[in-house]
């Protein structure tokens, strides 16, 4: 944490040159003394150090300034920085101007100059108002802000970035904090363009894109060579498996990820039946491990990236990333896994990110404290999704279409919601739509038995129906099964023959598409188990017949 800073502000340079000397000779230890030869030069340095996220403990400043007075300089400052301390330097003259200040804006104290000697005149009444301040304000988050409104979808995007890329930020919502709403507007912003995010070295970025964001917090989003052994398309648990065991092999390994690494498992609250975390593990966690172990044995991996086309070129496979670079591989390793599948009913797309969300939504969860809330599905990461927000939530209403949560529910899971007194589980029902101005107020859902429609209060809707294969890059290249999964090895194998586009003498290898070179792994291929282990698996029993490929070219 920087130290807070003493801010000095004075026309005459002779005696805005003794307050910095006096000043800094008695607390260059513990704050940063800076100064400002005019108000309106010191007002655009306390928004710098605001955007900065710097800590101001005291403004000390002469009353008879031209432009603009000391008292009218204060009035301001104490817009951006309300706790500070506030000092003024006056004449015997000023003494009235500075009864109206303490009027105005709540002056702690004027001092007459000269303030000789400092050690009785100065230091003893400073020293009282730097305590008192110290004592009473909550020194600033000194990393990344975003600031926004709780209902701005980009705003929740622009938080649920941050966090599945493991970047500390502080949320800041404008309607509760009117010092960074004025910040945001005194800067050029237009408020209602949010969120506006600021970083330590005082920039901004207002509604910043995924890319942006990444390139600004130096997350790699380009490849560094042009040709790797492998790429691997995705970084869910399949990917980064796969990185791991790859670069630990040797092989000049590629990872690229559109958004994070972890996939849609590195947004699940809690992991409770993968192998060898008996209390569970966070999908979070899980993936920041995996991507530390990958990166220490030499992959490359790149965020904030897609894949837009793949092509094969024999001997090459060629990726087209979305910002019109290629890299070239020998052997590509398909692992995007799945996109959430979306509720079909009115309002529901002009409410999402405004109450209504897809996946547990961890960033959000702490803001529906002490309210009501549901979930829509009934898989295990339904379940997981139910139990993370009953801990804040006041109720947590399960909206399943089935008869039960057992036909598709871990038992563990179903034992640990029915015994949770804050979740009521109703069956038979379906999602008919969803009412709100500007954010999520009411569902509405209709009983599946009786046709009824009925509808109940909540702030918010957490989604979880399924998924459907991220498949697009790979469209009319590779085969794939009736749900548009990708088949692979010996499932290629239909109606007594391989697909009529294998060139080679050989069977394709497990894990191998119909395009030889071209492997798939995790919940992207047909027939894969749906489960983080399995996913882990996949990716890294691909990496063997990634060798036996290599060698063949």
């Amino acid at each position: 944490m920087a130290r807070p800073v003493i801010f000095t502000v004075d026309d005459d340079p002779e005696v805005l040159g003794a307050i910095e000397r006096d000043l800094r000779r008695h607390y260059r230890s513990d704050y940063r003394i800076l100064k400002a030869a005019s108000g309106n030069e010191a007002l655009e340095a306390t928004r710098e150090l605001k955007r900065r996220g710097a800590a101001v403990g005291l403004f000390v400043v002469d009353e008879r300034m031209p432009e603009m007075s000391g008292t009218e300089l204060l009035v301001e400052v104490m817009k951006i920085y309300p706790d500070s301390r506030k000092v003024l330097l006056t004449a015997y003259a000023d003494t009235e101007a500075a009864i109206r200040c303490i009027n105005d804006v709540g002056l702690d104290h004027y001092l007459l100059k000269p303030w000789n000697p400092p050690e009785e005149r100065l230091y003893p009444i400073l020293d009282d108002l730097l305590t008192d301040w110290s004592a009473h304000v909550r020194l600033p988050y000194d990393g990344v802000r975003v600031a926004g409104t709780r209902w701005s979808p980009r705003s929740y995007a622009v938080k649920e970035f941050l966090s599945s890329n493991h970047v500390p930020y502080k949320w800041i919502d404008i309607e509760q904090d009117p010092a960074t709403r004025e910040l945001i507007g005194a800067a050029g912003n237009d408020p209602a363009q949010l969120p506006v995010v600021m970083f330590p070295d005082g920039t901004m970025l207002t509604t910043p894109t995924n890319r942006q964001l990444a390139e600004k917090i130096g997350l790699q989003t380009r490849a560094q060579l042009p040709f790797y052994d492998v790429a691997i398309v995705g970084g869910g648990p399949a990917g980064l498996a796969a990185a791991v065991y790859a670069a630990s092999e040797g092989l000049k390994t590629l990872m690229v990820e559109q958004n994070a690494p972890g996939g849609q498992a590195g947004t699940s609250s809690r992991i409770e039946n993968y192998l060898g975390f008996p209390a569970g593990i966070s999908g979070e966690d899980l993936a920041r491990r995996a991507e530390t172990q990958a990166r220490r044995f030499g992959a490359e991996i790149v965020g904030a990236q897609e894949v837009v086309s793949l092509r094969r070129d024999d001997p090459y496979r060629i990726l087209q990333m979305s910002d019109d670079s290629q890299v070239s591989t020998f052997a590509v390793i398909l692992a995007g896994g799945v996109a959430v599948r979306t509720l079909e009913a009115p309002c529901i797309e002009s409410l999402t990110g405004s109450g209504v969300y897809y996946g547990a939504a961890m960033t959000e969860a702490a803001a529906y404290r002490g309210e009501d809330v549901c979930v829509v599905g009934a898989g295990n990461s339904a379940g997981q999704g139910a139990l993370f927000l009953s801990r804040y939530a006041r109720r947590v209403t399960f909206l399943v279409r089935g008869e039960s949560l057992a036909a598709s529910m871990s038992d563990y899971l179903v034992q640990r919601i029915n015994a949770s007194s804050n979740i009521e589980v109703r069956t038979r029902v379906q999602v008919v739509a969803v009412q709100g101005e500007a954010h999520l107020e009411k569902v509405v859902i209709r009983n599946l038995v009786s046709g009824e429609d009925s509808d109940f209060d909540a702030a918010g809707m957490f989604i979880f129906i399924g998924a459907a294969p991220r498949t697009d890059i790979i469209s009319g290249l590779v085969e794939l099964d009736e749900q548009g999964y990708i088949l692979t090895g010996p499932d290629l194998f239909r109606n007594g023959r391989w697909p009529r586009a294998w060139p080679l003498e050989r069977d394709p290898f497990l894990f191998e598409t119909s395009v030889p070179g071209i492997f798939a792994v995790g919940d992207v291929r047909s027939g894969s188990g749906k489960r983080v282990a399995v996913a882990v698996g996949e990716g890294s029993g691909a990496v063997g017949v990634v060798h036996r490929y290599l060698e063949t070219v």
